[in-house]
């Protein structure tokens, strides 16, 4: 009922920046939360930035809540994540998550994923 279309990876150096996109379509009631984790080679997959479709609320990991900023366009029904600043340690395939959880970062809640986007930060 829900699909995710994820795009704005790539590569860059340190200290640049991307932007990450994520268009939704289906049901709006089951992607009142919308988050972006990030799953890096032998790592577990960790929660980095989430938000309330409805309320408005944003949730950030300790990681990002300097240099990532969340937010979402209504009219495009449209998750972004502006990441500045980044660091080698940022390198991961990035996932768009969707659903109605407990826990704004627990992956299993979530019933929706898109496919995954590349983001590799070189030094």
């Amino acid at each position: 009922q829900v699909q995710l279309v994820e795009s704005g990876g790539g590569s860059v150096q340190a200290g640049g920046s991307l932007r990450l996109s994520c268009e939704a379509s289906g049901d709006r009631v089951s992607r009142t939360y919308m988050a972006w984790f990030r799953q890096a080679p032998g790592k577990e997959r960790e929660g980095v930035a989430g938000f309330h479709t409805y309320m408005g609320n944003t949730y950030y990991d300790v990681s990002a809540r300097v240099r990532f900023t969340i937010s979402y366009d209504n009219a495009k029904s449209t998750l972004y994540l502006q990441m500045n600043s980044l660091e080698p340690e940022d390198t991961a395939m990035y996932y768009c998550a969707a659903g109605v959880v407990n826990r704004v970062f627990s992956a299993p809640e979530y019933n929706y994923w898109g496919q995954g986007t590349q983001v590799t930060v070189s030094s």
